[in-house]
């Protein structure tokens, strides 16, 4: 079973309506709210793209040069279904890499190239170079529903590495934490895939000044936070 199989198979069969990404752009004045079925609807059109367009097959290497995002959230879980490892090096010979604009001119050893603009509601990108895709027009021609192959060959070192965060953070059902740093850890996307697999929700904020956090925090219901 795929790790996203792992993390979002029970969110959805508990409670799909249920909120777990909020993200904050202080500096683009968005707030973009996520819930389980959603997050699963992009995870699932990300992996079919990656699948159908790309070839992705378990055990593929995928680079994730992109910041903490709603939208990351969709190509990490849309990689890990396809049962890809994920990698956050620009220097690895890769077979896709997903990235921001600011970062094309890393990728120089991947086969495929897809930039993402992270605009809060998921427009594409106008006068990409040449051999660059534009992820969000493509991604969104592609089903919402994924039947995944292999596991990948990291599922359970990624597992891992999520409960052993659980425990740090002290997560449990129902948490809500707030973040406004880096999803990893000791692997890609390790806070994401944590705050999932504890069945909490993660309240996600991108140039948010320290002083306007206590009042976030009041008003997102905020449990434990991670700054």
């Amino acid at each position: 079973m795929t790790i996203t199989d792992q993390v979002l198979g029970p969110l959805l069969r508990a409670d799909p309506a249920r909120p777990r990404i909020t993200h904050y752009d202080d500096d683009a004045g968005s707030r973009v709210e996520l819930s389980g079925a959603t997050l699963a609807n992009w995870a699932a059109k990300t992996a079919n793209w990656l699948r159908d367009e790309l070839d992705v097959q378990p055990g593929d290497t995928v680079a994730v040069l992109l910041p903490p995002h709603w939208q990351t959230a969709g190509v990490l879980l849309g990689a890990w279904w396809c049962g890809a490892t994920v990698t956050t090096s620009p220097a690895d010979p890769v077979h896709v890499t997903l990235c921001g604009v600011d970062r094309i001119a890393e990728a120089t050893g991947s086969d495929e190239l897809a930039a993402l603009g992270l605009d809060a509601l998921g427009a594409g990108i106008a006068g990409l170079p040449p051999g660059v895709r534009d992820f969000t027009s493509e991604v969104r021609l592609h089903g919402d529903t994924f039947a995944p192959g292999g596991e990948g060959p990291d599922a359970k070192t990624l597992l891992t590495a999520a409960r052993n965060r659980i425990a740090q953070l002290g997560l449990t059902a129902g948490d809500r934490l707030l973040c406004t740093t880096s999803w990893d850890g000791t692997v890609p996307g390790e806070v994401l895939l944590a705050v999932l697999a504890a069945d909490a929700s993660l309240v996600q904020c991108t140039g948010t000044e320290p002083a306007a956090l206590p009042a976030r925090c009041v008003a997102e219901r905020v449990t434990i936070t991670l700054a």
